[in-house]
């Protein structure tokens, strides 16, 4: 077997960077380059470096210089304050994915592409399914932010199976990951002094131990496995459940203010939740992870429940704060919610319990 030369965008990045490290050490793979804008954060040995924008042509030419056959995709980013805005993250997202896998159907020596994708693709509503498959649509599909983004990616990763249909692409539909090194909206938020939810829902929740991510990926950069998958920890999290887990106090806000406080977060860059976040953490999302475990051959080690633990457990989150300073914020964003709601005519102060 010939040894494979694998590219893979985003080598910044948490997921990325570990992945270049466990291939670094397999002798069957010949040949590593990274791309991003900004250097590795882990300590790479092997792995070529160069720093070139995805949405810059010039990716082509990287391609076919490093006679790559194999590409992962991982620069599909979730943050906009990452990118210094919403607008820059969906360039990224979907004009560096359009450039990138443009190339890839140009450059004939490609054989294997990885796709990173998420389970947001679903959105998350109230009518939804008790649990997706990868064949099943959403109900309300995300209209914006990283949910939105990654349909249109999934989009431009069809439109290679259509014109390359000698090349096995892999869409990973991963759920929210968690883990003590990886940084996203859902840790930060689980490392609130008080953590807001929604009054009258428990949404069931998924998570994807950052170790397992990474085994996934590893597997889907060595071997062929074409078509989409769901990759979440076994079982389910209520948010009630996780919560208690933090040992951090929680906060009930009423469903018509849900957004008010989300937007205070924001103002105050404790947490950068986009509208389609919320809607997760009302309704929660579930998915069916069977096709992977039969076609990879792998069950992740974590169930939902333990990668969470693993999680509370690596980061130490504790109470940092006092009673009293936890009920004082408590305070100031019940006064931002009264007068929110009277500058609205809105009467009565939010209820909680």
């Amino acid at each position: 077997m010939a040894k494979r030369r694998v590219l893979i965008t985003g080598i910044s990045r948490f997921l990325a960077g570990h992945l270049a490290q466990r291939l670094e050490s397999d002798p069957d793979i010949e040949y590593l380059v990274g791309l991003d804008i900004e250097e590795p954060k882990v300590e790479l040995e092997r792995t070529e470096f160069v720093h070139v924008d995805v949405r810059n042509p010039l990716v082509s030419k990287v391609i076919e210089a490093a006679k790559v056959d194999t590409v992962v995709h991982l620069n599909v980013i979730a943050q906009p304050a990452l990118l210094g805005g919403r607008a820059a993250m969906k360039e990224t997202n979907v004009i560096g994915t359009m450039q990138l896998l443009a190339a890839c159907q140009k450059a004939k020596r490609v054989r294997r592409v990885v796709v990173k994708s998420t389970t947001a693709v679903y959105g998350a509503d109230a009518r939804d399914p008790a649990v997706f498959t990868e064949d099943m649509g959403p109900h309300s599909s995300p209209s914006t932010g990283y949910g939105k983004d990654a349909v249109e990616v999934e989009g431009y990763a069809r439109s290679l199976m259509r014109h390359r249909p000698d090349v096995a692409l892999t869409l990973l539909r991963f759920a929210n990951f968690i883990g003590a090194s990886i940084e996203t909206p859902l840790t930060r938020y689980f490392g609130l002094p008080v953590v807001p939810t929604a009054l009258g829902f428990d949404p069931r929740l998924q998570f994807l131990h950052e170790e397992d991510a990474v085994e996934i990926l590893v597997r889907a950069a060595r071997e062929d496995h074409p078509g989409i998958y769901n990759a979440a920890g076994h079982g389910v999290l209520p948010l009630s459940q996780a919560v208690r887990l933090t040992g951090r106090p929680f906060l009930p806000v009423p469903l018509p203010f849900v957004n008010l406080a989300a937007g205070l977060m924001r103002r105050t860059r404790a947490v950068d939740f986009s509208p389609e976040q919320i809607r997760f953490l009302v309704y929660g999302r579930v998915v069916d992870c069977s096709r992977l475990k039969k076609e990879f051959g792998y069950t992740p080690r974590y169930s939902s429940l333990e990668a969470f633990r693993d999680f509370v457990a690596k980061r130490r989150i504790a109470r940092l704060i006092t009673p009293e300073k936890a009920a004082r914020w408590e305070r100031e964003v019940h006064e931002f919610l009264r007068r929110y709601g009277q500058e609205q005519g809105m009467s009565g102060a939010p209820e909680t319990r």
